[in-house]
């Protein structure tokens, strides 16, 4: 760690979140010895922060005030983390019809936040101190596990109008100091990539930080054109916000010759989980609880897929309890070879809409289609809408070695295999295939409910 890195790490992140009244660093501290207790004492751990934060949130949040009232729920009569079932799941419908009074009536200095709307509905929530304290804290620990810190030289190429929009002066001298750069890749036309990996060179960072898809595209161009990226000198790719595929995550390592480090969380659910070096998932279990419930929202235990449904303990301002984040994912039983305590999550599948189901109502995972895509001579890229049980549509840009009828007699086919024989499959040539509006970047998009 160089003299610079140490000293942003310990004087002028510390004095920046100082100022802006945050506790990150004694959370982060605290985390980094919690992080060593054994999956017994984590559940302990959990189970006294879970009754005093339901208990706080009873005396100062109407939402939950009355909720509890009429359930009969009593947070002080939990003895087990089970008994957080006992509460309903909070979707976001009901964030957005009871917005005043889920924030608590002694929270002060809230801040609005909202997410990039995948869903094509936004949600507007709000975040006080405490809870960035913790998120920021636990992206900091997660961060240190792969040998780099705040202060390192990073490369954040990020697509979220929400974060590029929010670049006042005082952010940009932090980032200055803290020589984080930031490169905004909404777009990623051939001149705009060529300018992405030309700023990548002149910083050269020790860690990236991105959405997979942007890396990988990133990463690919590079490749094509025979540009070398594998001498910067990069420890560590940092992902987020979407489904890492196998196909990214080699791509990735292989030009900017560095790991992928995976991490799972949202502006609304926090920072739920990271991978350490050995490549367990750990869950931040001192602020998080995650369940998996089924489609009729009971419990299933490790090893099965279901909804991740989040409780984030440090949300007293704005509580998020039971919160269905729309993402499927399985709980693991076992331990990290890492040694940490942190529970893990075996899978992370994505969103209910990255699934498809066929005529028969058999669920598939949109990799069941996307191989067949991907597999193709001429494809530059995709995106398959399932529009109903009906019809699916694949939209795609080519290259000059797409050979049309070959192509489309192998999608039609193997569509036809997956998603049954009587289905219509569309296919639309265009030129180009826009991103989310959050910029995020979707393979699948299915209107069925699975």
């Amino acid at each position: 760690m160089s003299l610079y890195t140490s000293f942003c790490s310990a004087v002028i992140f510390p004095l920046h979140e100082a100022l802006k009244k945050h506790s990150t660093v004694k959370v982060r501290r605290d985390m980094e010895q919690s992080q060593w207790l054994n999956r017994d004492e984590i559940r302990l751990l959990q189970l006294k922060k879970l009754k005093a934060f339901l208990a706080d949130v009873q005396s100062h949040v109407p939402y939950y005030k009355n909720l509890f009232g009429q359930t009969g729920f009593d947070p002080e009569a939990i003895d087990n983390l089970e008994q957080l079932a006992d509460l309903p799941l909070l979707a976001k419908s009901e964030i957005r019809a009871h917005l005043a009074d889920m924030k608590a009536d002694d929270a002060v200095g809230l801040s609005r936040f909202n997410t990039g709307g995948s869903s094509g509905e936004p949600l507007i929530f709000y975040i006080g101190n405490l809870r960035v304290s913790h998120d920021v804290a636990a992206k900091w620990r997660a961060t240190r596990w792969w040998g780099v810190d705040i202060g390192d030289p990073e490369a954040v190429i990020w697509g979220s109008p929400i974060e590029l929009g929010a670049q006042d002066k005082i952010r940009l001298l932090r980032d200055k100091l803290l020589r984080t750069h930031l490169i905004p890749a909404f777009e990623m036309s051939p001149e705009k990539l060529d300018g992405f990996i030309r700023q990548i060179q002149r910083i050269r960072p020790k860690m990236l930080f991105g959405y997979p898809s942007a890396l990988a595209h990133i990463a690919s161009h590079a490749e094509k054109n025979g540009i070398a990226l594998d001498n910067l000198g990069i420890k560590v790719a940092f992902v987020t916000s979407e489904r890492l595929y196998d196909h990214q995550r080699e791509k990735i390592e292989s030009v900017f010759a560095c790991p992928v480090a995976n991490g799972y969380g949202g502006r609304d659910a926090g920072f739920i989980a990271h991978q350490c070096p050995q490549g367990g998932m750990h869950i931040t279990a001192e602020d998080v609880i995650v369940e998996i419930v089924d489609a009729q929202g009971r419990v299933l235990p490790a090893g099965e897929l279901g909804e991740i449904v989040v409780t984030h303990l440090a949300t007293r301002d704005f509580p998020f309890i039971r919160y269905r984040t729309g993402d499927m994912g399985i709980l693991s039983d076992k331990i990290c070879a890492c040694g940490r305590g942190l529970p893990l999550l075996d899978e992370i599948q994505g969103r209910t809409t990255d699934f498809v189901v066929a005529r028969d109502g058999t669920v598939l995972h949109g990799l069941a289609l996307i191989y067949v895509l991907r597999d193709l001579e001429g494809v530059d890229a995709f995106k398959i809408i399932q529009d109903s049980l009906d019809k699916t549509t694949v939209q795609i840009v080519r290259t000059d070695c797409y050979q049309a009828s070959i192509a489309e007699e192998k999608i039609v086919g193997e569509f036809k295999k997956r998603l049954g024989a009587a289905v219509n499959i569309g296919i639309e040539y265009t030129d180009f295939i826009a991103k989310e509006r959050s910029g995020k970047f979707r393979y699948v998009i299915s209107h069925v409910s699975p």
